[in-house]
């Protein structure tokens, strides 16, 4: 017969492993890190030879790297409304005209009849919280907690909004005096932090708001360690004007851009010793990517596009192509060059989970359950560039064919003109991710094709309003 200790010790033993199982065996959590305003050659692992990522390198090591993946739009609010519907914002008149994003002055927000991410894994018993920049409605009834999340810490919109010398985007001689002082201040900005719904400081100091963005999602993983989660962990930065911590400020040899990244890097990886301290890690799947691509005109303090052309605001590669790193659960190892877009990962998060996909609406994302487990091609063949409620280019398989090209912020000077193209330009980009050599006069079948696929979209297309043209003035 046994000894009481050693019935004990097996008691104790089978204990721990049951829950070790059992936490392995439950439903995934999801933790989506979405940045703004980051390039895709500003980490180690997309080809930056001086900022320092460790973190998200090794994320794209242990996980998927994927190297075709795209924000639904290249400027901030469109791209949220994407990404927490999988939809395209055009549907939801999130896709603006003449005024691509919300302002503090904004009349509205995301419509409530849109279905987000948080309100369909709230149906399904999950604790949902989103911190960091929100960017779809700073009024009550567009906030977090009114679109399915039970939490809410963070600024409603872009962090050089309430800019205190008047305007939303100040000159860029006056972000140069910012980083010109030994400590950049954040004071310049009247923008508000929220938590829930209640304004807690204001202007918010952005020297630490990485920091307390981690930290806010680190205690939220540690208070819900027991149940199912979903965290939406939208950073402000690396959007201009840029901001880092006494820790980070000047470590880096890319200066303050690098800094900014580099802490957010270090953030990740706090996150990530939460989920691995808690045994979570094995069931908890971590996507790290970006809104939109590098905001160029502040040069020295915006990132990089690599090799692609151009960036935020433009249909140009460097505009929508995005990092995209998949990591934990089941996920399979290695570099992914299918496609994949930021639409999504609302239907993938469903499939994972065996729950039905929406049915009332046309959802615009396809799941890449099949590739991020099991290594399968990506679903996805098209993706659609959207400007001004216009589709400017088509990308089709490996082909892209712009159908209007037009620059933006006026950088370089007279560069923002449209034109609309009476041929329209088509690249490899399989080849040519640059976008340099036109192959349209050769390709003319494929040029045909994309053209029947955009009149076929547009069958399905009944855009409601425009909601951002609206001002509380109007």
């Amino acid at each position: 017969m046994k000894s009481l200790p050693s019935v004990l010790l097996f008691f104790s033993l089978f204990l721990v492993l049951s829950c070790e199982k059992a936490k392995t065996d439950s439903k995934l959590n999801f933790i989506i890190v979405f940045v703004d305003d980051m390039g895709y050659g500003d980490l180690g692992v997309y080809g930056h030879p001086t900022i320092k990522t460790p973190i998200l390198d090794q994320m794209a090591t242990e996980g998927q790297k994927w190297t075709q993946f795209y924000s639904a739009a290249s400027v901030c609010t469109p791209s949220r409304a994407a990404l927490l519907t999988g939809r395209l914002p055009i549907r939801n008149g999130l896709m603006g005209g003449q005024v691509r994003v919300f302002f503090p002055d904004s009349q509205y927000g995301i419509p409530t009849s849109e279905i987000t991410i948080a309100e369909k894994l709230k149906e399904n018993g999950y604790k949902t919280a989103a911190i960091g920049k929100w960017h779809l409605g700073h009024k009550k009834q567009y906030l977090p907690l009114q679109h399915g999340f039970d939490y809410y810490y963070g600024i409603p919109y872009s962090n050089d909004m309430e800019n205190i010398n008047g305007g939303a985007i100040p000159v860029k001689n006056h972000y140069w005096k910012i980083y010109d002082s030994e400590k950049p201040v954040s004071d310049n900005y009247k923008v508000p932090l929220l938590e829930n719904n209640k304004i807690i400081e204001r202007p918010a100091d952005q020297t630490t708001i990485t920091k307390r963005y981690t930290d806010k999602a680190v205690d939220f993983i540690r208070k819900n360690k027991d149940e199912n989660f979903f965290i939406y962990l939208a950073h402000n930065l690396p959007h201009t004007p840029l901001y880092a911590s006494d820790e980070y400020r000047g470590r880096s040899k890319r200066g303050l851009y690098g800094d900014v990244v580099e802490e957010i890097d270090r953030g990740v990886g706090l996150i990530m010793e939460e989920l691995k301290k808690n045994s979570l890690d094995k069931n908890t799947i971590v996507v790290f990517t970006s809104d939109n691509g590098p905001w160029l005109p502040f040069e020295q303090h915006s990132g990089s596009a690599g090799l692609l052309r151009n960036g935020k605001g433009t249909s140009w590669e460097g505009g929508h192509r995005v990092p995209g790193i998949f990591w934990g659960g089941p996920i399979k190892k290695g570099m992914v060059d299918e496609l994949g877009s930021t639409l999504d990962i609302f239907p993938t998060i469903l499939e994972m989970l065996g729950v039905e996909n929406i049915k009332d609406r046309i959802m615009d994302g396809v799941s890449l359950k099949n590739t991020l487990y099991h290594g399968k091609p990506s679903k996805r063949e098209m993706i659609f560039y959207y400007r001004s409620r216009e589709i400017y280019a088509v990308r089709y398989k490996q082909y892209k064919a712009h159908f209007i090209t037009q620059g933006v912020y006026n950088y370089p000077p007279g560069s923002n003109k449209k034109i609309i193209l009476k041929e329209p330009l088509l690249y490899n980009l399989d080849v040519d991710p640059s976008e340099r050599y036109n192959i349209a006069d050769e390709n003319p079948d494929i040029l045909r094709q994309i053209k029947t696929i955009v009149d076929e979209h547009k069958k399905n297309l009944d855009p409601p309003d425009d909601l951002l043209q609206y001002r509380e003035s109007d």
